[in-house]
C-alpha cells in the first residue's frame, strides 16, 4: 500500500502538522506515523520524542482538543516501534520509501498492552480515550 508517491507528498504533511494548518479531523493515525518516521529518519529517539510532544500538544492546542488526548508514554512507544521498522530498512531508501514502509507495516497497529509486538510491532499504542 503506497501512502505517498513524492518525498513533497511526506514533507507537506509534516509541515501542516508543525503549522498547524492540518484540520484537526484530517489529521490521521497515517499522519502520526508519516510525521513520526519523518523526525526519526533526522533525529535521535529523544530528539524525535521531544519534537514530537511540542508538535502534538501544541496541535491539541491549536484546535482546542483536551490535553489529556496526549500520553508521553504511547507517543515514546509509537517512536520506538516506528524505529524498529526504520532500523530494518536501508538508510539510504529514498524518505517516501521508507515512510510508506513504516504506514504498511503499522497502520492497522492498535494494542500498546500486548507485550509480544511481534517482528514488526504489529500490535502498536491505541489512542488514548478521554
Amino acid at each position: 500500500m503506497a501512502t505517498y508517491q513524492t518525498d513533497d507528498e511526506v514533507r507537506a504533511v509534516v509541515q501542516g502538522f508543525e503549522q498547524c494548518t492540518t484540520d484537526k479531523d484530517a489529521f490521521s493515525h497515517v499522519s502520526h506515523l508519516t510525521v513520526a518516521a519523518f523526525y526519526l529518519r533526522e533525529l535521535s529517539t529523544g530528539d524525535a520524542f521531544q519534537k514530537m510532544r511540542r508538535g502534538l500538544l501544541r496541535f491539541l492546542n491549536h484546535h482546542s482538543i483536551p490535553v489529556e488526548k496526549y500520553s508521553d508514554e504511547i507517543t515514546l512507544e509509537w517512536l520506538k516501534r516506528i524505529q524498529e521498522v526504520l532500523a530494518e530498512l536501508d538508510s539510504r531508501a529514498p524518505l517516501v520509501t521508507q515512510v510508506n514502509t513504516v504506514i504498511e507495516r503499522l497502520a492497522d497497529c492498535r494494542n500498546v498492552q500486548n507485550p509480544d509486538r511481534g517482528r514488526h510491532a504489529r500490535n502498536a499504542p491505541k489512542a488514548r480515550r478521554s
